[in-house]
């Protein structure tokens, strides 16, 4: 697998990913921007629109159909949060060039590009705006989505420990928006707002396949949409390790209360270390705390204590936080956050082995090679990695994996603070 980059116009990428490991190619193309109380709305609506039609296909039966005569291409878009930046994102998948029949003189490749840059810088308009009922359908679509989010009991209480992790902050901020906003989008706003986002936005193009390269580029730069944008200084925020400053803060427990017949417990964790480097040992503890079926959550708090149906940490490096995440019987909460606590103050005092330190490196570079494995997944590592400033190629990542020592996992046990401790009871 080959990488590379190349920049089209000031502010705009390509991204090449040249593998023979799939029968597909993935086209991907994300625009992003700072994400604000005033535009995450504007945003999920928008995504939602430009899926609906372009000036060449104006409805989305007639955009299945281009994707139908590409052998049953697929197309899907959405939104996501990577650290302080909201990222429009749209994919594309369809039939690698060289499984097509060989008197068949089409090239699906160019074609994904061509329907997919058409799909959202060429967007259907009416009167100079938005169709009127695809930002009124798309709103209430959008309304439905806000609306239930309280439907996962577990995801709600990891979005609600973020949101008063970083309360009055970007990143405490709901991905899909609030339904309160939804009043103030209509076709005009919306469409002028469109023009403001194509115009400063950071936009990356990614493309994974086997691939010529240089015919790619070609194919990109000589498109018309693409030649009709403008250069810009790209609008985003860079979120790293050295990026985030972390400030002392007073552990705070945050109780809510709904109907509900499990509660689901948060903690969210400050990493208060900033080297670049520092990313290769947080994993390392992240697993070994828990990640893996073998981590201290997972054994001392689920298997040998019984408290917790699951007992999981996750690392999110963009903002340099761990969330551990436990569903437990609501009168099991004392029990389980005495032992959760524990096991942070084990390892500070390093109370894990170099078997320990091993089977967490197996486990991390088994999961970068599954990574791989996978087109969408490879390109959201590749995009995460552009958006902290820095690109670590995945052999770099297990090599330093490969290299982090006890003492370097207990230099991070010992930068760990509690923030806050959310839980979701009846």
């Amino acid at each position: 697998m080959k990488t590379k980059k190349q920049e089209i116009k000031q502010g705009i990428k390509l991204h090449t990913i040249n593998t023979n490991k799939f029968k597909t190619n993935l086209v991907a193309i994300f625009l992003t921007v700072p994400i604000t109380r005033e535009n995450v709305t504007f945003n999920s609506v928008l995504s939602s629109v430009l899926r609906r039609g372009s000036k060449n296909m104006p409805t989305q039966e007639q955009i299945s159909k281009e994707l139908e005569n590409m052998y049953g291409a697929s197309f899907d878009c959405g939104i996501e949060k990577i650290g302080d930046n909201h990222v429009i994102k749209f994919y594309l998948e369809s039939l690698n060039d060289n499984f097509i029949p060989e008197n068949n003189d089409i090239s699906t490749l160019k074609d994904s590009l061509d329907l997919l840059l058409d799909i959202i810088f060429n967007p259907y308009l009416e009167n100079n705006k938005f169709k009127d009922e695809y930002v009124e359908a798309e709103k209430n679509n959008i309304k439905l989505l806000i609306e239930s989010k309280i439907d996962n009991k577990d995801q709600y209480a990891l979005n609600r420990c973020i949101e008063e992790m970083y309360k009055n902050k970007p990143y405490g901020l709901y991905k899909y928006g609030y339904t309160e906003d939804l009043d103030k989008i209509n076709s005009d706003n919306l469409y002028n707002y469109y023009l403001e986002i194509i115009n400063t936005s950071k936009i990356d193009i990614f493309v994974s396949g086997e691939l010529e390269k240089e015919k790619i580029a070609e194919v990109v730069k000589n498109n018309e949409n693409i030649k009709n944008l403008k250069e810009r200084n790209p609008n985003h925020i860079v979120n790293n390790e050295q990026t985030e400053d972390k400030e002392n803060v007073q552990e705070k427990e945050i109780e809510e209360k709904m109907d509900i017949g499990q509660g689901k417990l948060v903690i969210g964790l400050d990493v208060e270390l900033k080297d670049y480097n520092s990313k290769f040992p947080v994993s390392m503890y992240n697993v070994i705390l828990g990640e893996s079926a073998t981590s201290k959550l997972f054994q001392n708090v689920r298997e040998k204590a019984s408290l917790a149906y699951t007992a999981r940490s996750n690392y999110v490096r963009q903002k340099n936080n761990i969330y551990i995440r436990c569903g437990i019987e609501i009168e099991n909460y004392e029990k389980a956050l005495s032992i959760i606590k524990e096991q942070l103050e084990d390892m500070k005092k390093g109370k894990f082995t170099e078997e320990d330190l091993a089977n967490a490196k197996k486990y991390m570079i088994s999961g970068l090679q599954s990574v791989q494995d996978e087109q969408d997944s490879e390109i959201t590592y590749y995009i995460g990695q552009e958006l902290s400033g820095k690109l670590t190629t995945f052999e770099e990542y297990m090599e330093q994996v490969n290299k982090v020592s006890i003492e370097e996992v207990k230099k991070v046990a010992n930068s760990i603070n509690i923030n806050t401790i959310y839980f979701l009871r009846n």
